[in-house]
């Protein structure tokens, strides 16, 4: 007795007329093993059965009533069934078990048969169909992985075609354009658009879209709203939304499903990657973590297009300074001359009444006098030389020149030019300036140069997440300017060496943060010579102030 048992539940098909032996192969050998046998005695009930049953082999006697083993054969065959069969033939027909071989039989049995025979050969044909099975459902495994393969590398190259092109590309509409591009790819959306955060206005403007209607492409460099972006501005976590939930917003006319990926600039949302679907198919959390990839392409374009921006508003603003230079040396040289003219005109007036005094009426002054008035022409000859020689004086005008300025317009367009600067890194820039005018006699390059310099320092040594102050106030006839930051401070054993010459350069200071830009010496020097002072409070870990103190004109 075989004492073996399956365990994995095969389901027989015995095709057998004989009760002795469906008996002997039912009964006593297939269901002690543990296989699920049905039976039944003829063809046309072995067909319907294969077809509703699907069974994992068949066992069929050659020698059916009616349609033969044979028959069945060709009309399974026929039918498209692919299952193995077992045939079971008398002794003596060995040419028909050829036969069923050529018709698709799988394997055989003789009649007389032992319990041994019967179970090797089902278990060989089971093993075969397992082995059939395992490599198919490989094969199919194998394709699977194949084709998500393909698809990973052609993501993965889409991917490094958005960074290539994020180095190299100088025009920053086409770059959008193939980061939508390579994001529509990755998501399988049928539409999209890019937006960035306008610094002014704090809403988003519509930068790039694709596959979008015409209304919609209108507001290209326009605020827009599609009304779910906000919710991700705010929060700065991607989200994703399809089906019903989807109508409550505006951008459901344009899909079902719905992606917007923030774009992200030290943890401040920047911008906005939106990708849309028709149909209610989610996006998977693979798609979400490429198009997060992408989205970082697109965080560098944008503080690269604003630090492209930065840079040609300073050029500009250099070019404009250049100009103003060469206005200013020739106002001053039209000045100088000016006053030379006039100072040459009075001088010798002077000169020609002293030259009457003493020649026409010497009986009218006494000799103490007239040595006097003569001193005194000498003294006006020696000025007309000196005044002379101040217009033949090469690079007349070249030098510094004070006038009244706005000291409140200094500070403001100080506070306008490093707003930006401090918001990329990710700093709460506070300013408190008067509204009204306050005139200070200075050179307006000088003290811009210095706020530039002090604000500069400040934001560099300010970790993100710090605070930044800028105040203003009138106390007298004095203005105070004050520069306030919550960054790392200042060691006190270098505090008294401050405003040395290259003394911060010895310091830790630089070796950590590169530099502190223009020179507190220097400032000292600057504002000492516009009659003001500088004053530096700072504690290490707390931050610094820096006050600076300039004398204002009286209104």
């Amino acid at each position: 007795m075989i004492k073996a048992m399956n365990t994995h539940k095969e389901r027989i098909l015995l095709v057998e007329t004989d009760p002795e032996i469906s008996d002997l192969i039912n009964r006593q050998t297939l269901q002690p093993m543990g296989y699920k046998v049905d039976v039944v005695g003829a063809a046309p009930a072995a067909i319907q059965e294969a077809i509703r049953l699907k069974p994992d082999v068949i066992l069929a006697d050659l020698a059916l009533p009616g349609l033969s083993g044979k028959d069945l054969l060709v009309a399974l065959a026929s039918q498209g069934i692919d299952i193995p069969i077992i045939v079971i033939a008398p002794q003596g027909m060995e040419s028909d078990v050829i036969q069923a071989f050529r018709l698709g039989a799988t394997d055989f049995v003789i009649w007389p048969i032992r319990e041994a025979e019967v179970v090797s050969a089902v278990e060989r044909v089971l093993r075969q169909g397992r082995a059939r099975r395992e490599r198919e459902q490989l094969a199919q495994q194998l394709n699977q992985t194949n084709q998500e393969l393909q698809r990973r590398v052609r993501e993965l190259t889409t991917i490094f075609a958005i960074g290539k092109a994020v180095i190299s590309a100088s025009d920053q509409q086409a770059l959008f354009d193939k980061i939508l591009e390579g994001a529509a790819f990755i998501a399988e959306a049928d539409s999209g658009w890019l937006l960035s955060r306008d610094e002014r206005g704090k809403s988003y403007i519509l930068r790039a879209c694709r596959n979008v209607p015409a209304d919609i492409h209108a507001h290209i460099n326009q605020p827009y709203d599609d009304g779910i972006s906000s919710l991700v501005a705010l929060s700065g976590e991607a989200l994703t939304i399809h089906g019903e939930p989807l109508t409550r917003f505006k951008v459901s006319r344009l899909g079902q499903s719905v992606l917007v990926t923030p774009i992200k600039v030290r943890k401040e949302v920047v911008g906005l990657l939106v990708s849309t679907r028709k149909t209610p198919k989610p996006f998977t959390p693979s798609q979400q973590a490429l198009l997060e990839a992408v989205a970082d392409y697109a965080s560098i374009s944008l503080v690269n297009a604003r630090l492209f921006k930065a840079l040609e508003e300073r050029l500009a603003n250099l070019q404009r300074s250049t100009d103003a230079i060469q206005l200013d040396k020739r106002l001053q040289e039209n000045i100088l001359r000016s006053y030379h003219n006039e100072l040459s005109r009075f001088l010798k007036m002077i000169r020609s009444d002293l030259t009457q005094l003493t020649n026409h009426q010497p009986d009218r002054l006494s000799g103490e006098q007239i040595k006097a008035m003569l001193s005194i022409q000498e003294k006006v000859e020696a000025l007309e030389a000196i005044v002379a020689s101040i217009v033949k004086q090469p690079g007349l005008g070249a030098g510094k020149q004070y006038a009244p300025v706005n000291l409140t317009g200094l500070v403001n367009q100080a506070a306008d030019r490093f707003l930006p600067v401090a918001q990329q890194a990710v700093l709460l820039f506070e300013t408190e300036v008067p509204n009204k005018a306050v005139y200070g006699l200075v050179d307006a390059t000088q003290i811009s140069q210095v706020l530039d310099g002090l604000l500069s320092n400040a934001i560099k040594f300010t970790p993100s997440g710090g605070r930044l102050s800028l105040v203003m106030q009138v106390n007298g006839g004095e203005a105070q300017i004050n520069v306030k930051d919550s960054g790392v401070g200042i060691e006190s054993q270098h505090g008294p060496h401050l405003f040395e010459t290259n003394a911060v350069s010895r310091s830790n200071l630089q070796a950590h943060y590169g530099g502190i830009g223009i020179s507190l010496p220097l400032i000292k020097e600057i504002l000492a010579a516009h009659s003001g002072k500088i004053k530096v409070e700072s504690k290490p870990g707390e931050g610094t102030i820096v006050t600076l103190t300039l004398p204002v004109i009286p209104q």
